[in-house]
């Protein structure tokens, strides 16, 4: 196989896969946007922000991370035994952390929404919401675990049907309840609702590819079992990883309760755009959990140098592609936010676009964090992301979003403006430490 191939053929259907969910996210929000207003929109995304930013930490750039780091040194190492223990115990913590996920959203999603700014009837209204999207997220995380285990095994192919089936699902129970069964009755929760049936749906495909593969994995046929051994390992480098997201999304949640606080007219821009946004992010995150399945593989092999390698054709590729971004957002950001608003939101939608607009400059920025920090991953260290995250949202994004708009009540545009100035300087110290490490193990070697 042909060296770029290589990366390509990992990293083409990973990002495919975030392709779908991302516009599975964008045709959610437009269609419950022109379903229901501006109210429901913001009641979506308080709901996605509360839910998500716990199953974003602990299990997608949690225990997910933690899983391809070592399944894939160990495939690279020809050690099924390994890959396949590290598989069972990883999907089997993901199970048990899914179920305090869900337990948590019911009993104190109320307080934990309050706490974002909801009140009234936002606030009674979103945390209804929220408890069908948490069951919802039960059975997202349990496939998105199943899908790590795919992807360190170099089998990318299969989280991008799960993706596909749940995507059609989810635009095809939308469209039946919102425009035809309750086209004259707005009811939000069938948003949740559909949500729920889609990720079952996706749950199901993940099972029935687990049992057809299984004489590969050695998965649920009763040779393997829980170890407690194995279960630290993974959790000795879950955490970092989780504690990595958590820098970031706590950060950003603190900044949308003080957006929030600043009125429903920023809240509302700052979503949409974000939203939008969120489509660029495929190409760094994709090539960034490929770099880490490729480094471990490598690292698996004791082949240095090609570490050096993937992990900079990864960094090529993702800045292709987030630069076209950057063009896109930079020159027509107005034509991308006008499908997100009704013609009554007109200032929405002015500050949507100049939020966009100032976006174009993070692309090539977050692609170099991403790839270099899923670099550093692959090489068994998620301690320096985590620590580069903290400084980065703690002690430049999260002081400066609150003195500039909450003391010094500047537009929506400076969150933007500061969040650029964030990616920069975490991309620069990626790259730089991921330059540190190789150059250590090249030297050991």
């Amino acid at each position: 196989m042909n060296k770029k191939d290589e990366v390509l053929n990992l990293s083409l259907p990973i990002i495919s896969q975030m392709v779908v969910y991302t516009f599975m996210s964008i045709f959610d929000m437009m269609m419950i946007g022109k379903y229901a207003g501006n109210k429901a929109v913001n009641i979506l995304g308080l709901s996605n922000a509360m839910v998500t930013t716990f199953v974003n930490i602990i299990i997608i750039n949690g225990i997910s991370i933690g899983m391809i780091s070592i399944i894939s040194r160990y495939v690279g190492a020809k050690d099924s035994y390994k890959a396949a223990l590290f598989s069972y115990n990883g999907i089997t913590l993901g199970v048990f952390m899914a179920l305090i996920i869900t337990i948590t959203t019911f009993l104190f999603g109320n307080q934990i929404l309050y706490f974002m700014g909801a009140r009234g009837d936002l606030l009674y209204i979103t945390f209804n919401f929220s408890k069908i999207n948490a069951i919802a997220m039960f059975f997202y995380i349990i496939s998105s675990l199943i899908n790590a285990m795919f992807i360190a095994y170099g089998y990318s192919y299969i989280p991008l049907l799960s993706s596909l089936i749940q995507f059609v699902t989810k635009i095809f129970l939308n469209y039946i309840f919102m425009f035809i069964i309750f086209k004259n009755y707005i009811n939000i929760n069938i948003v949740a609702i559909s949500s729920l049936v889609c990720y079952i749906d996706g749950f199901i495909f993940c099972i029935c590819m687990v049992k057809k593969h299984r004489f590969k994995f050695n998965v649920l046929c009763g040779k393997l079992k829980f170890s407690l051994n194995a279960a630290k390992q993974i959790i000795y480098l879950s955490l970092p990883s989780s504690f990595e997201e958590a820098a970031y999304s706590i950060s950003r949640l603190i900044c949308t309760s003080i957006i929030m606080y600043s009125g429903s007219m920023y809240f509302s821009a700052n979503e949409i755009a974000n939203t939008i946004e969120s489509i660029s992010f495929m190409p760094g995150t994709s090539f960034g959990i490929a770099t880490t399945t490729l480094v471990g593989i490598k690292v698996g092999e004791r082949n240095i140098k090609e570490v050096n390698r993937v992990a900079f054709d990864c960094a090529f590729y993702a800045l292709i592609m987030m630069c076209s971004f950057s063009l896109l957002f930079l020159f027509m950001p107005n034509f991308l936010v006008k499908f997100f608003v009704g013609k009554g939101d007109l200032k929405v939608a002015y500050l949507a676009g100049k939020c966009l607009a100032i976006g174009a400059i993070e692309q090539p920025l977050i692609a170099i964090s991403l790839v270099f920090a899923g670099g550093l991953k692959g090489l068994g260290d998620t301690k320096t992301p985590f620590y580069i995250s903290v400084f980065t949202a703690f002690f430049i994004r999260l002081p400066l979003i609150y003195y500039f708009l909450y003391i010094l009540k500047y537009s929506i545009r400076a969150v933007w403006w500061i969040t650029a100035l964030q990616w920069g300087i975490d991309g620069v110290l990626m790259f730089i430490c991921f330059k540190y490490k190789i150059f250590k193990r090249l030297t050991k070697y």
